[in-house]
């Protein structure tokens, strides 16, 4: 391999893929990239067994080759050369040397042919959508996911496809986001999986708000998506995910209309004396006024008053304040919809202008 490149042009590809190198491996070769030049395009992949992303970038092809070196004393050695300058990688005697100017650095390599690359199994369902609509639907629902729980299906993010529908949802068991995109695409069939968090974070730092297309591709046990000149590939949780519409309450009799930003900031200024470790915060719903409680083990207590659209009967119900603001953070609108029902009922929160967001918080008790 002899290739020549832009230290901006390479910059931008090892960006793009070092995110799924873990620092520490089970295998030596898990810490490295393959790099691939062949034609006029150098190919740069990185896994960590689960997922892969690829990234394809334009080069001075002079010896085509494939071989993989350290993906983050590449990134770290890339980075610290001056802008605009151009590199050239050049791999002989084991060694791979990047030159640029009057630098020079020689890296240990490991055969291309011991790095795990996913295999491209036959296509379930595909369908398209942009970057936009695809971002969209994940910052919108991956705040609800599990970390690290025993109930496995819920360390990530259920995708479910129907022939005119679009839907995201998420939840850790004490809240639950849902998001959908409703509109005709190319998917023909019904399908559910469950995108494991660590390839929800990566898409969502990879995506962009752009118009540019995007294919999800899936199979039995992966998915695959496909953005301009890279590709990220992942397998899938195994599972079932739970029933979610049960648990959406649909029946709640107390509906409020609130102002998303004078709210959100009430809570947050609350949440500064609440327990730090339940996160607690008292709600009490009167005619047109919304008052919001926090205390903590040292008697601190803080209390916010705010206008809001309401005309029920009074009511006092306990949250837990983190989740309410990761909610209202997820929505768009000036103004969002708060459904009650009981102080011991899950309270259901969407944007005033449309309900194709909706997120549920569990009361708890204070």
């Amino acid at each position: 391999m002899n290739i020549q490149i832009s230290r901006g042009e390479l910059l931008s590809a090892l960006q793009s893929v070092i995110g799924v190198v873990e620092r520490r491996q089970s295998l030596p070769v898990l810490g490295n990239l393959l790099l691939e030049a062949k034609d006029d395009l150098l190919s740069l992949t990185g896994t960590d067994l689960e997922l892969q992303v690829e990234r394809k970038v334009r080069i001075q092809n002079l010896v085509p080759g494939r071989i993989t070196a350290p993906a983050r004393k590449l990134h770290d050695i890339c980075r610290g050369l001056p802008e605009g300058a151009m590199l050239s990688l050049e791999y002989a005697d084991n060694k791979l040397t990047l030159k640029s100017g009057r630098s020079r650095f020689a890296l240990a390599t490991l055969p291309a042919e011991e790095f795990p690359v996913f295999s491209s199994d036959p296509t379930d369902v595909k369908l398209e959508l942009s970057n936009r609509e695809l971002k969209d639907l994940l910052s919108r629902t991956q705040f609800a996911m599990a970390q690290q729980d025993v109930r496995y299906y819920l360390n990530g993010l259920l995708l479910e496809i129907r022939p005119s529908r679009l839907r995201a949802v998420a939840t850790d068991g004490h809240r639950l986001a849902m998001a959908e995109l409703n509109r005709e695409h190319s998917a023909k069939k019904d399908t559910q999986v469950i995108l494991p968090r660590k390839t929800v974070i990566e898409l969502q730092r990879l995506l962009d708000t752009s118009e540019a297309p995007v294919t999800l591709s899936l199979t039995a046990n992966q998915i695959q998506v496909d953005v301009e000149d890279l590709r990220l590939t992942s397998k899938l949780i195994e599972g079932r995910f739970p029933d979610y519409e049960r648990v959406i309450p649909e029946d709640s009799d107390k509906i409020v209309k609130c102002a998303r930003l004078k709210v959100r900031a009430a809570l947050a200024r609350a949440a500064i004396l609440s327990n730090e470790k339940f996160r607690g915060v008292r709600l009490t719903l009167e005619a047109d006024m919304l008052r919001i409680q926090t205390q903590n083990p040292e008697q601190e207590e803080a209390e916010e008053e705010v206008e809001i659209e309401y005309a029920g009967a009074p009511l006092e119900i306990g949250f837990n304040v983190s989740y309410l603001l990761d909610a209202l953070d997820a929505i768009e609108g000036e103004e969002f919809i708060f459904k009650l029902r009981s102080s011991d009922a899950s309270g259901l929160i969407h944007d005033a202008a449309a309900a194709s967001g909706k997120f549920v918080v569990m009361p708890m008790r204070l």
